[in-house]
């Protein structure tokens, strides 16, 4: 079920109406069952995956907790059969036909003549994002930071929640299973808010991705269209950040209309001046997730600079096989774990990190300046890999922008991608230069702000492409 759908709207009014009415248990039942209803919409035999996992992990942590309160020595091996339920899932599911392929290749490589049939299974919908984020809940019971729950209901919630099951935030279960075990009041400020928050996602996935989705789509599947390759890599940065940004901004609105407060995804990441601010405001809950879980895990940055720079690469690696099961993703992986091993050495060696915000004149702005086109022009040079279909896609549009072989692009091209700019330009640096959540102050008089959500709302009903993309992190 696609969040800009009708199906959806309809589905969301008849849950806040039952929702409000009733009292925390009928209300969190009620939302499992809706959640199910959500994801089965797809295809209803996954279902059947979440639910595995669900079981699976509920009893594991317990048996854990009480293995380690009693002194025994199994905690570990539980968690690896948590750790093999759902990585095996999400391996089978995702990796299978890769891994064949991958090692077809090789032996052929080889000389060894090798044909094996891919198993051709599909890609179950948000499968890597509720893996990680039921594993999350085991790992943390085994380090002790979170207490296994005795309702199952609850977890079952938590692991299902419809807003954010397929494409996140990942949350972790110190943050919502309290949110989802106690009573919940739903204030003026949770409806204000979230409702802005929903106007806000809806505007940066049908005004603003869609609309640079169609001139992308152009620059990287038609090399004779009108687009140029470099402004086609522009037009996907701008698709790629409205379209996941409007997600979650939906997704915690969503949340927020039922009293819910799910975690920051994004902040402004393009007005980031160095890769290492940039991953700490792009998909927040999968960046924390990784540096909590991996990068720690490998030691961190306690084993001295140069096992730092391979727990970074290694982790960037595993982030970027996460994204998809395609070189292009290790590939991409690779390149921002080279990025973050690179700036850190330089950084190191001056012993200072760069401020989110830039503090002081002239001087201090051009630097910031500087730094914030630099970084960005290296995340659009990840991001070819990310969007091609294939590293030959991914070479030829990284061969037309340096030897200028395609045209830069029409003249209504061009004002397309300025318009484009300046409306993200115009919902981002607000919110950056104050560290709010939306542009529109709150302080404002509700008048100027309900005629300034309504024109948003009329611009992504009347003016946004007709017939609305899927998400684009709905694959991963």
């Amino acid at each position: 079920m696609l969040f800009n759908s009708s199906v959806f709207a309809i589905f969301l009014v008849v849950v806040l109406a039952l929702y409000y009415p009733m009292r925390l248990r009928a209300q969190n039942l009620m939302l499992l069952a809706a959640s199910y209803l959500f994801y089965g919409w797809w295809d209803w035999r996954f279902t059947s995956l979440l639910a595995i996992s669900t079981i699976a992990d509920f009893f594991l942590a317990k048996r854990m907790r009480a293995d380690q309160e009693n002194g025994g020595s199994r905690a570990r091996l539980y968690l690896i059969a948590s750790c093999v339920v759902n990585l095996g899932i999400l391996a089978t599911f995702k990796y299978c036909d890769f891994f064949i392929q991958s090692a077809t290749t090789i032996l052929n490589t080889l000389g060894i003549d090798a044909h094996v049939e891919l198993v051709g299974l599909v890609l179950p919908v948000g499968i890597s994002f509720y893996t990680f984020q039921t594993m999350s809940y085991t790992i943390d019971v085994y380090r002790g930071k979170q207490e296994p729950t005795n309702n199952f209901l609850d977890f079952a919630l938590y692991v299902a929640f419809f807003p954010q099951l397929v494409a996140g935030p990942i949350e972790r279960s110190t943050h919502l299973l309290p949110q989802i075990g106690t009573g919940r009041r739903v204030t003026v400020d949770d409806l204000r808010i979230g409702s802005a928050l929903m106007v806000m996602g809806y505007f940066k996935k049908m005004v603003i991705a869609d609309s640079a989705a169609v001139y992308a789509d152009i620059a990287f599947n038609d090399p004779s269209g009108n687009v140029g390759a470099l402004l086609g890599v522009y037009f996907f940065a701008i698709q790629i950040y409205g379209d996941f940004a409007g997600y979650t901004d939906i997704a915690r609105g969503v949340a927020r209309l039922m009293g819910f407060d799910l975690c920051l995804n994004f902040r402004q990441p393009y007005l980031s001046s160095s890769i290492t601010e940039f991953w700490r405001r792009w998909h927040i809950s999968l960046s924390s997730w990784l540096r909590d879980y991996l990068y720690i895990s490998f030691g961190g940055n306690r084993l001295g600079p140069w096992k730092t720079y391979r727990n970074l690469m290694l982790v960037m690696l595993l982030g970027g096989l996460w994204h998809g099961a395609s070189w292009n993703f290790v590939i991409w992986g690779g390149l921002h774990g080279t990025y973050l091993a690179v700036e850190r050495m330089f950084a190191s060696r001056k012993g200072h990190k760069k401020a989110d915000r830039p503090r002081g004149g002239f001087g201090t702005w051009l630097k910031w300046f500087v730094g914030t086109a630099i970084t960005f022009h290296l995340v659009c040079l990840a991001w070819i890999l990310f969007r091609a279909h294939g590293l030959d896609e991914a070479f030829r549009v990284l061969h037309d922008i340096v030897t200028l072989h395609s045209p830069i692009g029409s003249f209504e091209v061009l004002a397309v991608f300025v318009v484009l700019v300046l409306l993200t330009l115009m919902i981002d640096v607000p919110c950056w230069w104050s560290d709010r959540e939306v542009p529109v102050p709150a302080s404002w008089p509700a008048v100027i702000r309900g005629v300034l959500y309504g024109i948003m709302i009329a611009v992504a009903t009347f003016v946004g492409p007709s017939g609305g993309k899927p998400f684009v992190y709905f694959q991963f």
